[in-house]
């Protein structure tokens, strides 16, 4: 894998802690109008310093373990942005309500899912994490 600069591992470092806080902000209802974009740009962070990091190697199962992270990636920034969406529904001023026919139809489709998308991607971020360092580590990869 190739090595993120200070830097970047900084970014990546401050990215983790951001949705960390923005989503125990949130949960406990602290400020959540305000906490929404904390998440939001700690994922975008995270997510763009991840993807940064390339696998160079010609192992397949590295390459596949690296594409499901970035998959997981995307999901993170996705439930930041239904994150906000739930927040500014709460005060009534929703992005993707007005996308749907009823007020039901919304609820049951993107109210609160940001959620079930933050549990997959951190599933998926962890067992990649854990997968790919065993596999590096197996074959003596470290770069």
């Amino acid at each position: 894998m190739k090595q993120l600069s200070k830097f970047q591992t900084t970014l990546f470092v401050l990215g983790g802690a951001l949705m960390v806080i923005g989503v125990g902000c949130y949960v406990f209802m602290l400020q959540q109008l305000v906490v929404c974009w904390v998440f939001l740009l700690g994922a975008v962070l995270f997510a763009t310093m991840q993807l940064l990091q390339v696998y160079e190697g010609h192992e397949l199962t590295v390459r596949r373990l690296k594409r499901i992270m970035n998959l997981a990636d995307i999901l993170f920034v996705v439930s930041g942005i239904l994150l906000a969406d739930t927040a500014y529904a709460n005060a009534g001023h929703s992005f993707f309500a007005q996308l749907f026919t009823n007020r039901e139809t919304y609820i049951s489709l993107l109210y609160n899912k940001w959620v079930v998308l933050l549990l997959i991607a951190a599933v998926l971020e962890v067992y990649t994490m854990h997968r790919i360092d065993h596999e590096l580590s197996k074959k003596n990869i470290k770069e």
